[in-house]
């Protein structure tokens, strides 16, 4: 029965600490031409499944290695840090996911609406089905690592695992269409990635013992990540439908 109530656990672990993943897959999606893009989802679904039971084998076998230093900077009183493999993931993953988000609000606010559409579905399936992948690697870092401390059952954690990726499938889809329609939401999308960026270079920093200019780097906090999020949720759903009540009455006032 222990095996259960771990399964249910780690399942419910991989939904929450998977809402930035499966985000990610949508927008990465919509990238690529309509006619490819459910082809794209379950393809990169499907490897970023098979890369995060890949990570699962290779962390039950090399966890020490992950957490051992491999290098160190010591510059007094400007930069000091102690880099693992974990930090290093961190950082690296967190900073091309803050590229890539500001980088589609540049293109947003500096191009015009129709040269960011054609922008929009001009990146190659292989391209997004790749960063797809990696990113999974990612994200999935810290989920694995706490499967691993929450269970010694290893065919319980395959199976967490896949049936996140049942789950991702179900879900994509739906996700990405949300986003094709409803185009405002995107922006919404992209700064929550900022935020899951921000949060993983703090969580890299923070694992290096990373000091910059005498401050000590911590982890943002999960629990003020998702307050966050759930504040800007908020915010774009209030000034949606304000905007939506400021435009009846407009076209009522017109009317008379």
């Amino acid at each position: 029965m222990d095996w259960l109530i771990s399964l249910i656990m780690l399942v419910a672990l991989e939904a929450v600490l998977g809402i930035d993943n499966l985000l990610y897959i949508a927008i990465e999606s919509g990238r690529v031409d309509s006619s490819q893009q459910t082809r794209v989802q379950r393809i990169g679904i499907f490897g970023a499944v098979v890369m995060r039971v890949a990570l699962l084998l290779l962390l039950v076998q090399l966890i020490q290695w992950f957490q051992l230093p491999f290098a160190t900077v010591h510059w007094e009183g400007v930069i000091e840090a102690s880099f693992n493999g974990h930090s290093v993931i961190a950082i690296v993953g967190g900073g091309f996911i803050v590229y890539t988000a500001v980088k589609e609000v540049w293109h947003m606010l500096a191009g015009d609406l129709g040269s960011h559409e054609a922008q929009a579905t001009s990146k190659s399936a292989r391209a997004a089905i790749l960063a797809m992948v990696l990113m999974n690697a990612v994200f999935s870092f810290d989920s694995v690592l706490t499967a691993i401390a929450l269970t010694d059952n290893m065919a319980v954690m395959v199976v967490s695992i896949l049936l996140s990726g049942v789950i991702m499938l179900l879900l994509a889809n739906r996700v990405a269409a949300f986003l094709k329609k409803n185009r405002a939401y995107e922006v919404l999308g992209l700064f929550i990635l900022l935020l899951v960026g921000v949060m993983l270079l703090s969580e890299g920093g923070h694992l290096a013992h990373l000091t910059l200019f005498g401050g000590e780097v911590h982890a943002l906090n999960k629990t003020t990540f998702y307050f966050a999020v759930s504040v800007l949720i908020a915010v774009d759903l209030v000034q949606s439908r304000y905007q939506k009540r400021l435009a009846k009455a407009q076209e009522s006032a017109s009317a008379e």
